[in-house]
């Protein structure tokens, strides 16, 4: 299926148009993080999930908007590496953890997307995500092991922002990307999806207002 033809799909609603509906053909920007058991997608665990949806101000510069943030409890039969605990520092038994099933923090997050595409007059989100594909995959393959029908992001396309940090800045980690874009990172922090997940969102709204600054987009009817 081509992205022609989920627009076609998408085009049947009656929501008012507005300037962030128009900003990106009528999607959505959210910013999602994950943090998992290791790399692949369909056998390592999604340990957390993190989301940050983005607005529009009424000079047409984006601005992060609600997040949202889940501790999540490994699947059944999930493959853990050890090496990806340490990195992340995530630990599994911490009496605080407080992690939630899948399903559970899925829903939640696609609940407040769904406000938030109501609200923007967008149809579908698009995910944000510093190598995005990564977090996408992750984000599939738990929407598929709860078996969600109604999944607000588009399956296949996302915007990058290590992609566009080389672009914009000659940077493609998170932690210099946002130096260099003058965003306070404490490394610290890094590696909770929480903290690079609002921290991608500013880095995103940057890029993008920088370049709007820059002459670079200009809001029009279609």
């Amino acid at each position: 299926m081509s992205d022609d033809d989920l627009d076609d799909l998408d085009n049947n609603t009656n929501r008012p148009r507005t300037a962030m509906s128009r900003r990106f053909r009528g999607y959505l920007p959210v910013v999602v993080d994950v943090e998992c058991g290791g790399f692949n997608c369909v056998t390592d665990a999604l340990l957390e999930i993190a989301a940050v949806t983005v607005n529009m101000d009424e000079q047409g510069l984006l601005y992060p908007d609600h997040s949202y943030f889940f501790r999540v409890e490994p699947f059944e039969g999930a493959n853990i590496e050890a090496a990806a605990l340490e990195f992340t520092g995530i630990k599994l038994n911490h009496p605080l953890r407080q992690a939630v099933k899948e399903d559970y923090a899925l829903g939640e997050i696609f609940k407040g997307i769904r406000k938030a595409l109501k609200s923007t007059g967008c149809k579908r989100a698009v995910l944000v995500g510093h190598n995005s594909s990564f977090d996408l995959g992750f984000l599939n393959a738990a929407i598929n092991r709860c078996g969600i029908k109604r999944n607000p992001f588009h399956p296949f396309s996302s915007f990058d922002t290590a992609t566009l940090a080389g672009l914009a800045y000659g940077q493609t980690v998170l932690a210099k990307a946002c130096q260099a874009a003058g965003i306070d990172f404490d490394g610290r922090e890094a590696h909770s999806a929480r903290y690079d997940t609002e921290k991608t969102a500013e880095l995103f709204c940057g890029i993008v207002n920088r370049w709007k600054e820059m002459g670079g987009w200009e809001e029009f009817e279609d």
